[in-house]
């Protein structure tokens, strides 16, 4: 969260960061951003995304639409892995889905031995 926090571009060009850990009645956002044309764009961040993380991302959505000042607004999932399931549920949701390279974005190097 953190990195995609310092480099929102890196989610989609133009994107500028509102806060981090928006607050919802449910819970909270973990990035909301504004677009260049000045729409407000929620952010779900996983490692791997599935169904439940689609899901968690459109409670959300639905708790942000109450408030018009944050219209209109939209959805991006930011993970590093998409189960089909989630890419065609999001799709129908209207959630956009963006895959990170989390290395990239650490610098580390693809030939650097990791852990995991």
């Amino acid at each position: 969260q953190e990195l995609l926090a310092a480099q929102p571009q890196e989610i989609e060009p133009g994107l500028i960061l509102i806060r981090r850990e928006h607050p919802t009645e449910i819970g909270p956002v973990d990035l909301l951003c504004e677009d260049p044309n000045g729409g407000t764009v929620a952010v779900e961040i996983k490692r791997h995304a599935d169904i439940d993380g689609v899901e968690q991302l459109a409670r959300y959505l639905a708790c942000l639409a109450a408030d018009p000042r944050l219209r209109p607004l939209r959805g991006v999932l930011a993970a590093q892995r998409f189960r089909p399931q989630a890419r065609t549920l999001a799709e129908q949701r209207g959630i956009r889905c963006v895959v990170i390279d989390y290395d990239r974005l650490r610098n580390l190097d693809p030939a650097d031995l990791r852990l995991f």
